[in-house]
């Protein structure tokens, strides 16, 4: 949410009318509030938090352990999961959204730092995608993964950072860079760098998307009112920089999962990622942010370049939900847009819709079989 030319009227907005005046009013505040530490949790712990997210029958109810044969995918807001794959744990992104409101997702950070996460990989810096990272790693003792940025960020977050950090990058790599590593055995990644959301002007072409611009739905703030502490994290945390934006594939022998948490204009303004994309193997399930600041130009035009050049045999959306009530609605506003950008594309992907707040912490909506 850091100011951002690219950003267009929107950000223009966003930045005039909602994180100047919070940090030019209650910075001071926020920062005599303090950060307050997670602990280490317990086996005991671990093995609540496991159960929640990836449900009883995924995890031992004695040592914690994941079942290797299963994948399941927990979301916990904006574009933050928890991953249980071919016998690890791992979080795509790290923030419990609050701030605006309190108690709209059901956990804490935590509970997801009791997950003990091997490892939290970073698509973006933003508030939104990383504000709990240094805290989770912190506590849980997980590999934060991402550019030199966002490690930086993670840093700043907590006292004496004792975690480890491994830099894909920069903010400057350039757009379609390649990383390629192993996570685990058996579990490779693969992280791509592409482009922030913005906006660009009307694309009149034959496959042009109509405008997404659902109504901001504010009644949320007043259903799960905030707290002292919840608002003070959020002003520390907004106008954490953006760092460079990083796409991810997990691959197994027999699974593939991509991930990424925003959707920038490839086709416009960085197409040699799509050609990197093309090359990646086809995804199992690919899980991509939707919301973002050209959906107000032209709709889903850039969620569905992804689509397109990764092939995924199901699509499930993220960032799409209502995390911050000023300026976001609930999922249900995009799931007619998204059934609409799907039929265009031959041999689509089945949509898997998630629905903010029943799909929060609901660990049987994407669970598959590997």
């Amino acid at each position: 949410m850091a100011r951002n030319p690219e950003l267009g009227s929107l950000g223009e907005s966003i930045q005039r009318g909602l994180v100047t005046p919070l940090r030019r009013g209650f910075g001071a505040l926020a920062e005599r509030i303090g950060v307050q530490p997670i602990a280490e949790p317990t086996l005991a712990e671990t093995i609540a938090a496991r159960r929640r997210f990836f449900g009883a029958d995924m995890v031992d109810a004695e040592t914690g352990a994941v079942r290797s044969d299963q994948v399941v995918l927990s979301w916990f807001g904006c574009a933050s999961f928890a991953v249980a794959l071919g016998g690890s744990v791992f979080l795509l992104d790290a923030w419990v959204p609050r701030g605006a409101t309190s108690g709209y997702v059901p956990t804490t950070p935590a509970e997801v730092a009791a997950l003990r996460p091997a490892a939290i990989f970073i698509g973006h810096g933003h508030f939104d995608h990383a504000a709990d990272a240094g805290p989770i790693a912190q506590a849980g003792g997980a590999v934060i993964y991402g550019t030199a940025e966002h490690c930086a960020t993670a840093r700043k977050q907590v006292d004496a950072p004792e975690f480890a950090c491994v830099t894909l990058g920069s903010s400057e790599s350039r757009p379609g860079a390649r990383y390629d590593f192993e996570l685990a055995p058996g579990i490779s990644v693969t992280a791509v760098r592409h482009i922030h959301s913005a906006r660009t002007e009307r694309y009149a072409g034959a496959d042009a998307c109509e405008p997404v611009k659902p109504i901001p739905q504010i009644r949320d703030m007043r259903r799960y009112p905030t707290t002292l502490a919840d608002t003070a994290h959020l002003i520390r945390r907004l106008t954490d920089p953006e760092g460079g934006v990083l796409l991810y594939q997990f691959r197994t022998e027999n699974f593939t999962l991509t991930w990424h948490d925003s959707s920038g204009p490839l086709l416009d303004k960085a197409p040699e990622v799509l050609e990197t994309l093309r090359e990646l193997p086809v995804s199992d399930v690919h899980v991509g942010a939707v919301q973002g600041y050209n959906q107000f130009t032209n709709g889903l035009r850039d969620p569905r370049s992804y689509i397109e050049a990764l092939r995924a045999k199901v699509f499930v959306p993220n960032h799409h939900d209502n995390w911050l009530p000023l300026i976001t609605a609930r999922g249900s506003a995009f799931r007619a847009p998204l059934e609409t950008a799907l039929a265009g594309i031959p041999d689509g992907p089945k949509l898997r819709m998630l629905l903010d707040p029943d799909d929060y912490v609901t660990p049987g909506v994407l669970a598959f079989d590997a």
